[in-house]
């Protein structure tokens, strides 16, 4: 009887125990990785114990679900996953450790058609400026993606001007998602939010000497509640054993 007891209240002090290890973290993330993330975020949680409740908006932009202003609102984040020259603005705002960046894959740029639709030739600078050209309308996300197609990609082609009555940033939404009810007819965004939605056909990525490579980061708040679990998350999704996730959603390794 005696016994029975002992190993009841050694049972439940083990479970107590358990319990106050385990750690309900908060999770910022923004589109390009969080396909990954999806994979390995409940892989860790099974590991560790610890639950994590995610929640999900743009790097950058004024959108009220961007992460910087979410933080500047005041909501409370343990891990920050986003672009990285995005965190670092954070860092110097001091709204983020300085010393606890983890660097966790880079991401390119593809394009995408209406399910059905013909591929169009990208496989050349010249050919993507005429499939650029030829479509009817063009969309590109508020991310770090489209700040770049916006600025930069079109001028870089020469056909800023003809494309500017055709193209629009679409906010807070895949891209994708836009492309398969068939407006815009053609889609540009970071090949690892491209990827996960249904209705689309991926045509490849854009030529790598007009290519932009967007890197993303990640870091914990200051403030954080529970920050020794929010480095082990973030040592856990920067790991060798989680390449295989990052590389299968469409991201690329971070060299080394």
């Amino acid at each position: 009887m005696m016994k029975a007891l002992f190993k009841t209240l050694a049972a439940l002090a083990f479970t107590a125990s358990s319990l106050a290890q385990a750690a309900e973290l908060n999770v910022m993330t923004s589109g390009g990785f969080t396909a990954a993330y999806k994979v390995l975020g409940p892989q860790f949680a099974a590991q560790h114990g610890d639950t994590l409740n995610t929640i999900l908006g743009p790097s950058m932009g004024k959108a009220a679900e961007a992460i910087p202003n979410r933080l500047a609102r005041g909501e409370h984040a343990d891990v920050v996953i986003m672009v990285g020259y995005a965190l670092d603005d954070l860092i110097k705002q001091g709204k983020v450790l300085p010393g606890s960046r983890v660097e966790l894959a880079d991401s390119r740029i593809g394009v995408v058609v209406k399910a059905g639709e013909p591929k169009p030739d990208i496989s050349s600078v010249e050919a993507l400026k005429k499939t650029l050209l030829q479509a009817q309308s063009v969309g590109y996300s508020d991310s770090a993606s489209g700040v770049y197609v916006q600025d930069q990609l079109f001028k870089r082609l020469g056909i800023e001007a003809q494309l500017k009555p055709k193209a629009k940033m679409i906010e807070r939404i895949p891209v994708a998602g836009e492309v398969a009810k068939g407006n815009p007819q053609l889609g540009l965004q970071q090949v690892s939010e491209l990827l996960p939605i249904p209705g689309v056909t991926y045509v490849g990525k854009i030529p790598e000497s007009v290519q932009s490579v967007t890197r993303f980061a990640a870091g914990i708040p200051v403030g954080a509640e529970h920050p020794a679990e929010a480095k082990a998350l973030l040592d856990y999704l920067a790991s060798p054993q989680s390449q295989s996730v990052v590389t299968g959603t469409g991201l690329d390794s971070v060299p080394h």
